[in-house]
C-alpha cells in the first residue's frame, strides 16, 4: 500500500506539473510597434490593420493586429517627450517588439524642403537639453549661446561635465533604414530624404534660432517625440527608426497641412510590409 500510494503521489504530481511545461516553450514572434502622437498620427495606420483589437494601459492608447499576417502594434503615444518614453516602454516590456518606428508629422527646418517630404531619421537629437553661459542680472539671454550636454555621458551632473559640449545623436537602424529607403518609389506626394530629426518640448518659430539648429546639428526639421522614443528603445535595444513628413516649413512659407498626417501613415505602412518581407525571408 506504501509503494502505491508513493507511486499515485508521484503520478500527480507529474501531472501538476505538465501544464507549467507549456508556459516554458517559445514566445510568439514579436511585433512592429508603429507610434503616432496624435489621433491623426496614429488611427489611420490602425484602420488598417487587420483584425484590430484596440487597449488601454494607464492613458496610452494600442491597437494590435497584423500586416501581411505579421503581428503590429499601433501606439498613440500622446504629445511630447516624456509621453513618447513612457509609451515606448510601455511597448517594450508589454509587446516586447522586433523594432519600433516612431512616424507623424514635423515643422521644417531645412529650406530644400517642402510640405509632404518625408524625413527618414538617420539621427535623432534632443533640443531641449542645453547649458546656458552664465550672464548677470541685466545682460539678457541669447539662445544662440546655449551649449548642447549629453545627457549619457556620464553618470555626474550633466551640466558640470568636463568632455566637450557636443550634442547626442541618436541613430536609426541600418536596416530599417534600408528598408524605408527600398520603398521610396511608392510615395508620390514628395521627396524622401535621410536626415536628422530634433525633438524638444518646444515649439520653434524664430526663423534665425530654426537656422542655428539646422546649421549646427544639421536637423531637417522638428517635432516633441522623436529623439525621446529613440532613447528609450536603446536601453531596451530595439531596432528603432524615425519617420516624418513635413507637415509646414516657415523657413520657405510652407503652410501647415493636416493631411501630411494620412499621407505618412500610408507610407510607413509600405516600409512594414517591405520590413515583414524581409523577417520572413531571413526565416528562410
Amino acid at each position: 500500500m506504501i509503494i502505491k500510494k508513493t507511486c499515485l503521489l508521484a503520478l500527480s504530481a507529474c501531472c501538476l506539473v505538465l501544464p507549467s511545461l507549456s508556459l516554458a516553450q517559445p514566445s510568439p514572434k514579436g511585433p512592429i510597434v508603429v507610434q503616432g502622437a496624435m489621433p491623426i498620427e496614429a488611427e489611420h495606420f490602425a484602420q488598417r490593420l487587420d483584425n484590430p483589437k484596440e487597449q488601454q494601459i494607464g492613458g496610452w492608447r494600442f491597437w494590435s493586429g497584423t500586416v501581411d499576417g505579421y503581428p503590429v502594434v499601433v501606439s498613440e503615444t500622446l504629445k511630447g517627450m516624456s509621453n513618447a518614453a513612457a509609451a515606448t516602454a510601455i511597448a517594450a516590456t508589454q509587446f516586447h517588439p522586433v523594432a519600433i518606428i516612431n512616424q507623424g508629422t514635423a515643422g521644417g527646418h531645412d529650406p530644400a524642403l517642402n510640405v509632404y517630404d518625408i524625413v527618414l531619421g538617420k539621427y535623432s537629437v534632443n533640443l531641449g537639453a542645453f547649458k546656458t553661459p552664465h550672464k548677470l542680472k541685466g545682460e539678457g539671454s541669447d539662445s544662440l549661446q546655449w551649449k548642447p550636454m549629453d545627457l549619457l555621458a556620464s553618470k555626474g551632473s550633466a551640466g558640470e561635465d568636463k568632455t566637450p559640449h557636443t550634442i547626442r545623436k541618436f541613430p536609426g537602424d541600418a536596416q530599417l533604414l534600408a528598408v524605408a529607403d527600398s520603398v521610396k518609389s511608392t510615395y508620390t506626394r514628395g521627396k524622401v530624404v535621410d536626415g536628422v530629426i530634433g525633438s524638444a518640448d518646444l515649439w520653434n518659430s524664430e526663423l534665425d534660432r530654426i537656422s542655428h539648429f539646422h546649421t549646427a546639428y544639421q536637423t531637417s526639421a522638428e517635432e516633441m517625440e522623436t529623439a525621446s522614443a529613440a532613447q528609450t528603445a536603446a536601453a531596451f535595444a530595439i531596432p528603432f527608426i524615425g519617420i516624418r513628413v513635413l507637415s509646414n516649413n516657415i523657413t520657405n512659407d510652407g503652410k501647415y497641412d493636416p493631411q501630411t498626417g494620412l499621407a505618412c501613415q500610408d507610407y510607413v505602412y509600405q516600409v512594414v510590409k517591405a520590413y515583414v518581407a524581409k523577417l520572413d525571408a531571413d526565416k528562410k
